[in-house]
């Protein structure tokens, strides 16, 4: 019976294997959301492009060179393995699992570089040093870690599922060529001397196409950690400290965020769920529940300092904060195992070998992809160039790169004047009313007889036109003309801030509605506006006041006074 029991367990966890590399592979989907969300439109295509192609070259390459260098038996001095190309010269004995396995993990690595070196970097260097580390740089040091040969994996080194093998080497990758390729164009402003005097904010481009890639990579990390777990107890282990770890981080960064920018950070918070994952990845199998939580709640105050300190200190360009995510929190993962271990911890009685074992682990594995990593840009720099021209970068790396027009050809920004709420105005500001809804005019003196006629123009936020309009039908006015238009200006509110950096003032949509009056008094329609549109807040509108010193209505040929009777409007 106990044998029966085993082969049955040995089966199904042999299909939960395969599962879990197919979790892995649809991170792929994930990393793209991500990515395309935290940047800029005019580049989606060339990022979707990006991502599928690191997953296809570093398929190629890997199966080529890369797991033979892994995780071939043929292991010399528990450094590197020899390829023997048994896949192609002895395939019905291959380990196909492993290799598929193996496979999706070398292609997380390889993307995580992609985001930090967004918007600006040629797609043919891209292809060359994804292949790079596909081939060498992930196979070697991950056959330290995972080959039963390799020396760390001898010495006792704890890496369960890659916050070392795989987040800190992508991470680290990511950081040297940002650092080589400069920052997008600008994002930093200089002096005279080239001293950077203002940091600007570049938001994404669609945070809910973000926030999709971080649940699509949640859902992906159960397979992720789970799917080398050894029995069924330790992959509900495994689960658990999956969820909690980056539950709290993103808990802490969120409370973090609000009491340093005055509101929560959406953006940092979906990088904090990242984060969180990424630090509990080593040690998802070796820690307990309070363990999780700890190493969680670091990770989520660990990953807007290195964000911040990155841009803000350093003045390196991370679009996506993968730096932040994938490298500092890779780092502080693998040494976490040294601290919260059941087995072997400094907290849980262990003493400091595990952690001199981490710390070991996480310094070599650094210096061997610093050492492969930074010739490989330089290389790249020098010969086929890492970064495209000023125009294309300006233009979008869409069309300079792939012929593409827009990635979204078929949208375009729109304000919506749909209301869906008739309840009244809620003054929720103090700012005094001519403050928020600046009224402008032009004196005029009309003759003894003569009718004045008066055009207001009135701008407001898109959200408050049907609120305008039924104040403006009440008092008399039976026709308006309506337009869109964007704006931008320096208001006196609090700033805004983006992960971490003060936003620039930025073109918002706005409507403006124009009338043209005699018979209603002007006054009344200024004061009808005012109490429409008035929040208490700066930028409620702006009343504009100008003399007309004619009306013709096209129709009956009526000028004058008469042309307005019954249609209060300049159409």
């Amino acid at each position: 019976m106990e044998n029966i029991m085993s082969v049955i367990s040995d089966s199904v966890f042999g299909v939960w294997f395969l599962i879990g590399a197919a979790l892995v592979f649809f991170m792929q989907c994930g990393f793209a959301m991500v990515e395309s969300g935290f940047t800029r439109a005019k580049n989606a295509g060339n990022i979707i492009m990006k991502n599928l192609m690191d997953f296809c070259i570093g398929a190629v390459m890997f199966i080529l060179l890369g797991f033979g260098l892994m995780m071939s038996e043929d292991y010399l001095f528990g450094v590197i393995g020899v390829p023997n190309m048994g896949i192609f010269t002895d395939y019905e004995s291959f380990p196909w699992s492993s290799f598929v396995f193996n496979l999706v993990f070398c292609a997380t690595a390889a993307t995580i570089v992609s985001g930090a070196m967004a918007e600006r970097t040629k797609f043919v260097s891209y292809c060359i040093y994804s292949a790079v580390i596909s081939a060498v740089v992930y196979p070697v040091e991950a056959g330290w870690v995972w080959n039963s040969q390799g020396w760390l994996c001898k010495l006792g080194f704890i890496d369960f599922a890659g916050s070392a093998a795989i987040h800190m080497v992508g991470g680290l990758s990511a950081l040297i060529g940002a650092a080589i390729i400069g920052a997008r164009i600008g994002k930093y402003k200089r002096d005279a001397s080239g001293k950077v005097v203002k940091v600007n904010a570049i938001p994404g481009h669609n945070l809910t196409i973000g926030a999709l890639g971080v649940f699509i990579l949640w859902f992906g990390w159960y397979g992720f950690n789970g799917a080398a777990a050894p029995s069924v107890e330790a992959l509900a282990s495994i689960f658990l400290t999956t969820t909690m770890a980056p539950a709290v981080a993103t808990c802490v960064t969120m409370i973090f965020t609000w009491v340093k920018n005055g509101k929560p950070d959406v953006s940092m918070s979906l990088n904090a769920s990242l984060a969180g994952l990424v630090a509990i990845t080593a040690g998802c199998a070796s820690v307990d529940a309070l363990g999780s939580i700890i190493i969680g709640a670091v990770s989520g105050i660990l990953v807007v300092v290195a964000v911040e300190f990155l841009d803000l200190k350093l003045h390196i360009d991370d679009p996506v904060g993968a730096v932040g995510v994938h490298f500092a929190n890779g780092v502080w993962g693998t040494l976490a195992v040294g601290l919260f271990a059941i087995d072997g911890g400094l907290f849980y009685g262990g003493g400091l070998h595990l952690l001199g074992v981490q710390a070991l682990g996480v310094v070599s594995i650094m210096a061997w992809t610093a050492a492969t990593m930074i010739p490989v840009f330089k290389l790249i720099k020098a010969s086929v160039g890492l970064r495209v021209d000023r125009d294309e970068e300006l233009a979008g790396l869409d069309s300079s790169e792939h012929g593409l027009p827009s990635a979204y050809a078929d949208f375009a920004p729109a304000a919506s004047l749909l209301s869906i709420d008739d309840s009244p105005v809620v003054v929720s500001g103090d700012v005094p009313v001519a403050e928020a809804v600046e009224v402008h005019s032009e004196p005029y003196y009309p003759a003894p007889g003569e009718h004045k006629f008066t055009k207001i123009e009135i701008i407001c936020k898109d959200r408050m036109f049907e609120t305008l309009k039924s104040a403006l039908m009440a008092i008399g006015i039976t026709g308006i003309t309506v337009t869109h238009v964007m704006g931008c200006g320096v208001q006196k509110g609090k700033p805004e801030y983006y992960r971490g950096v003060e936003l620039e003032p930025s073109l918002l949509p706005k409507v403006q509605v124009e009338v043209v009056v005699s018979k209603v008094p002007v006054r009344t329609v200024i004061e009808a506006a005012k109490k429409a549109l008035y929040t208490g807040h700066i930028g409620d509108g702006k009343i504009f006041v100008y003399n007309v010193e004619n009306v013709v209505k096209v129709r009956t040929g009526e000028e004058g006074y008469d042309a307005l009777q019954d249609e209060e409007v300049l159409a």
